[in-house]
């Protein structure tokens, strides 16, 4: 499984991807919180779990937590910190971390920590995948199970999130239609702060990588220059549709 440890000290970000990485977990690092939401929402496969320092520079980790839940409202995200005061918990805790750790802190009580948080993580995927077959649409050589959160391109199998999901299916209601960023962060994200143009482009590319043959050159998740997107579930060469640079 995938961890996004975002820690701005080198000697403990380096520290925990080594202790995480000999339990066998996939790890990233992210000094701030910009480079933590750029990976988090390019990750692929995506990330399980989050572990937060809550000082950091040009975001704090409370920022951080609101933005993650807004991307996705079940990922587990652990926060460590050297704050001790019952109101830094709180805030902590309003923002929607699932654990609360002070540095400095037990190697082997954070190492069950995450192996708790992951079993659970693992658990929620599972029941996703025992769901009745429901809500099936088929596309090409795609079959999207929203029911199970799953996209099938010829034998592979990948999990959506939920933001993911959402998007998706949003392009496939607008199929045809030619959709704007601002369009796209109005409906799916409710105008919220926190998605920019930037979020929507990293959307797009994940679903591309799910959904499309070659996702250099896509078939159905289309962009449209100067403009933003428009998705078709059949299509012929059409000369409206290019590339962005």
């Amino acid at each position: 499984m995938r961890i996004l440890v975002v820690e701005d000290e080198d000697a403990i970000a380096k520290g925990l991807r080594f202790n995480f990485e000999r339990e066998g977990y996939q790890v990233d690092l992210a000094g701030d919180g910009p480079t933590a939401l750029e990976l988090y929402e390019s990750a692929q496969p995506p990330v399980d779990l989050v572990v937060l320092d809550l000082m950091l520079p040009l975001m704090s980790g409370y920022e951080i937590c609101k933005t993650l839940r807004r991307l996705d409202w079940e990922i587990p995200i652990l926060a460590m910190t050297a704050r001790t005061l019952s109101e830094d918990k709180i805030q902590a805790f309003d923002c929607g971390v699932n654990q609360y750790m002070t540095k400095p802190f037990s190697l082997p009580e954070l190492l069950s920590r995450v192996r708790n948080l992951l079993d659970q993580r693992r658990r929620s995927l599972e029941r996703r995948t025992v769901r009745p077959t429901e809500d099936v649409v088929r596309f090409g050589d795609v079959t999207v199970n929203f029911g199970r959160f799953e996209i099938r391109r010829k034998d592979e199998v990948q999990t959506m999130t939920t933001r993911e999901q959402e998007l998706l299916r949003y392009f496939l209601e607008q199929d045809g239609v030619v959709l704007s960023r601002a369009r796209i962060q109005s409906d799916v994200w409710k105008d919220s702060a926190d998605i920019s143009s930037r979020s929507i482009d990293n959307f797009v590319m994940r679903l591309r990588r799910m959904i499309e043959n070659d996702p250099s050159s896509p078939r159905h998740l289309l962009s449209i220059r100067g403009t933003g997107y428009r998705f078709v579930r059949e299509r012929a060469e059409e000369p409206g549709a290019t590339e962005e640079s």
